[in-house]
């Protein structure tokens, strides 16, 4: 980095030209046309999805032997997509720039149980209950709760290789801060901002931009290209500057762009559920550590359970199969058992498959006195690059990560 030289305004005078920068800030005529195609992709996706859920499941339930579909639950049908669709409006979800991915499934779960909830209140209060089909309502919801976030994550990343994915934002802040920021939001491509200009009223990077984004200036050019381009949102990439000084800066971003977002001075704090909180006028970040929540822990362990048992009787029979393989090729004993440390620092046993011969540290041994090259190895390593002792099976199982099969038993065990 270095101070600010001479012909930085005239950088950013470019940059605020269209004409000269149209790789970089497309025009506000272009971008309104941009952001209504990706919300038309988006809602398209997902009012295709949900016709295309309701019909299968409407063929399962007549497969079933439940009958077909009524005329009362053709119209539930469609008012379900309506108001499903409606919801994840409400949400921001179309196009839902800015939120991380686990506020993201946050809320289209949030606009599916919503749904639910207004289509079973609806259904008692015009008495429409006896109507509709419970099996098809379940399979579509269930399906709508898995296929969903699956859908919009591909066509995001369609419409991200598109190059229309995401709008322009400009980082304020040429330091080390704006920098791992820009980093952070070309490797976060589902985040939506694309940092098109940055801006630094002390600092200018060398070479004329900071990790292949151009250097536009002071912060008054900022403005300058915000109200040009209608650039709607900044980010305040100035954690270390005096609290006047970024008063300032931020009073003086409030006047142009909609969006305005400060990183506080929290280096190596780092957390997604942090949310923030008006202490009597006082700005406070509260941070949650979810795990300490009582609910939360019994949440966890009750979708442990059920899907330890769910998950342990479908696969029931391959974990079969893959027993009598290691015992037929090296017999006993077929699992392997190690000490860890596990929850309030209590030992447990660790038990995978068996991938060695059973007696591999004796093998070893005589290995390691018999070969030098591989005592060199080892001594250096602590371990072998092609070690004699895993057999055939345990090979395939490491290469496989199966022979983690076992610790079905201790997810159950807590």
């Amino acid at each position: 980095m270095q101070r600010r030289v001479e012909g930085a305004a005239s950088s950013a005078e470019g940059l605020a030209d269209p004409a000269s920068q149209t790789d970089t800030v497309s025009g506000p005529r272009t971008q309104t046309k941009t952001q209504w195609v990706v919300t038309l992709r988006l809602v398209f996706s997902d009012i295709v999805l949900a016709c295309l859920i309701w019909y299968a499941a409407s063929i399962l339930q007549g497969a079933w032997g439940r009958g077909g579909l009524s005329d009362t639950a053709i119209i539930g049908n469609v008012s379900n997509v309506l108001v499903w669709v409606g919801l994840r409006a409400l949400l921001g979800l179309y196009p839902g720039y800015g939120l991380d991915q686990a506020e993201e499934l946050r809320r289209q779960t949030y606009a599916l149980a919503a749904t639910l909830a207004i289509v079973s209140i609806s259904a008692l209060a015009f008495h429409v209950g006896d109507s509709l089909s419970r099996l098809l309502l379940i399979l579509g919801f269930l399906s709508l709760l898995i296929l969903a976030p699956l859908v919009r994550h591909f066509v995001k990343r369609g419409l991200m290789r598109a190059g229309v994915w995401g709008k322009p934002i400009v980082i304020l802040g040429a330091g080390k801060t704006g920098a791992r920021l820009v980093r952070a939001l070309q490797r976060e491509w589902h985040l939506g901002y694309r940092p098109v200009a940055v801006f630094d009223s002390s600092l200018a990077p060398v070479g004329g931009g900071l990790e292949g984004v151009p250097y536009g200036g002071t912060i008054i050019d900022a403005v300058s290209l915000a109200r040009k381009q209608h650039i709607d949102t900044a980010v305040f990439a100035m954690p270390q500057a005096r609290r006047n000084h970024l008063i300032g800066f931020v009073n003086q971003a409030k006047a142009s762009f909609r969006y305005v977002i400060v990183i506080p001075n929290l280096a190596g704090v780092t957390n997604s559920a942090a949310t923030s909180r008006n202490l009597a006028g006082t700005f406070g970040i509260e941070i949650k550590q979810n795990l300490l929540d009582p609910w939360a822990l019994r949440a966890k362990r009750t979708l442990d359970l059920a899907s330890t048992v769910v998950g342990g009787s479908l696969i029931f029979v391959f974990i079969v199969t893959i027993f009598l393989l290691v015992w037929l090729e090296s017999g006993r004993p077929v699992f392997y058992k190690d000490q860890r440390i596990g929850q309030n620092g209590k030992l447990f046993s660790c038990i995978k498959f068996r991938t060695m011969v059973p007696d591999a540290e004796n093998m070893l041994q005589r290995i390691l006195k018999e070969d030098a090259e591989l005592r060199e190895e080892y001594s250096k390593y602590h371990k072998l690059r092609y070690d004699p002792r895993v057999t055939r099976m345990g090979r395939f199982l490491r290469q496989t990560s199966l022979d983690e099969l076992p610790q079905l038993w201790n997810v159950l065990r807590g």
